[in-house]
């Protein structure tokens, strides 16, 4: 079992008392365990290889049978989202190895999970099942019912309502989901045709996690400024926060002397939002005659400034607490620095370097390699290239905004066309 390389997993795999098989993404058998030969009745040649669905159909003697229709669904939403799905209690038939034709009453209690990749798409797919037919049948037994008792009657009708219920809530939440994006959209702005700029916006995979990122860029005379911020919570409620939080800051912009004191206009602000507690944000005015950056964050994470000789820096030196969460009467800080031409400034929320038990500095440190090795590119290269590189394709928990510029040029001069996506 352990051995000079480590423990021997496929030992372990074929060992585990439960009944488990590995699918590919495309739902084919890969590999089955013992328990899962045993339960099925069928020979791993009979299986490993095979399309799921092709070995195991619905009973076709049966019009009401939708065992094969739930599993399906539950297995195509963990390859969608990359999270695990359990499923009720499900009645599927399983036709009689030794007799073509015969179909055997079957009750199964699945479990769903992803193997994600090393780039967080998911390689392989966890199918785990407890048969529970005996389970139902002895119970039944026992009250004197037999095989077709009340009793399991009704644990099979309570499982057919909570996987119905579960997918009316499923389709509630997307609906949720899509009106909030649409909402985001619309909210979100374009910025001027005279930046060589580029901003993108990537939700979250989960349906529950359209969550209140944004993004904004103002221009003044001889000034630009851009700005980021994450509104803390999802759904409807966070994008609608979202706004009014955006359109305060970039108001605020237009009069304020710098990022702190945009800063401190919008913290007041928030004080009288519901829901806009432990925003955080970060401001940048970029002085195109000056050839400076000046800053101030609200407990936001740093811009990445990225020379044009590869050099990249984070803006850190000015970092306060989330809206709401500092002492009043303590002036904001900031920070100024200066820019070489051509280099690229990056703003972004943390869907973009975040991940679960990994340290933020890994995050960032991906963020400065990708950026030092694309920076010769175009804006809106640069940002699809750091969101293919540094976002997985599933299982991300938060949204994505990012704002990418190119700092050459003036504001007031055209030097290059925005590009959305």
């Amino acid at each position: 079992m352990v051995n000079g390389s480590g423990i021997d997993y496929r030992a372990v795999f074929h060992s585990l008392p439960g009944a488990v098989a590995l699918l590919t993404p495309d739902l084919v058998f890969l590999d089955v365990n013992e328990a899962y030969l045993s339960v099925s009745g069928r020979s791993r040649e009979e299986l490993v290889g095979r399309r799921l669905f092709d070995v195991f159909p619905d009973n076709p003697n049966d019009p009401e049978a939708t065992g094969s229709l739930n599993l399906r669904a539950s297995l195509e939403r963990v390859v969608a989202t990359g999270e695990r799905d359990t499923m009720a209690l499900q009645r599927y038939d399983v036709q009689d190895p030794e007799r073509p034709g015969v179909w055997q009453e079957r009750y199964w209690s699945p479990v769903n999970v992803p193997v994600l990749a090393s780039d967080g798409s998911v390689a392989l797919l966890v199918h785990r099942v407890e048969e529970v037919t005996e389970l139902i049948r002895a119970r039944g037994a026992r009250s004197g019912q037999g095989s077709n008792s009340v009793l399991e009657s009704e644990l099979y009708t309570r499982a057919r309502e909570l996987q119905e219920l579960n997918e009316r809530l499923r389709q509630a939440h997307a609906r949720e989901r899509e009106v909030a994006l649409h909402l985001q959209e619309a909210m979100l702005p374009e910025p001027s045709p005279h930046h060589r700029a580029a901003v993108r916006y990537r939700p979250a995979a989960a349906a529950l996690n359209v969550c209140g990122d944004w993004y904004d860029l103002v221009d003044t005379p001889g000034c630009t400024v851009v700005a980021v911020g994450d509104v803390v919570g999802h759904g409807l409620g966070a994008a609608g926060v979202m706004g009014q939080l955006r359109s305060a800051l970039s108001a605020a912009s237009l009069v304020a002397e710098g990022p702190a004191q945009a800063l401190e206009v919008l913290g007041l602000y928030a004080r009288s939002v519901a829901g806009a507690e432990s925003t955080t944000a970060v401001s940048v005015f970029i002085d195109w005659n000056r050839r400076t950056l000046t800053y101030s964050s609200a407990g936001h994470l740093p811009p990445a400034l990225c020379d044009p000789d590869g050099t990249v820096v984070f803006l850190d030196r000015a970092t306060d607490p989330p809206l709401g969460a500092r002492p009043e009467h303590a002036p904001r800080p900031q920070a100024r620095t200066d820019f070489t031409e051509g280099s690229v400034l990056v703003l972004y929320t943390d869907g973009l370097v975040e991940r679960r038990r990994e340290d933020i500095d890994t995050g960032l440190g991906r963020l400065a390699d990708a950026l030092a090795r694309h920076r010769a590119a175009d804006p809106s290269a640069i940002a699809d290239a750091l969101l293919a590189e540094l976002v997985p394709p599933v299982g991300v928990t938060d949204d994505t905004a990012l704002v990418v510029l190119r700092l050459e040029g003036q504001a007031d001069t055209p030097t290059g066309l925005h590009e959305n996506a």
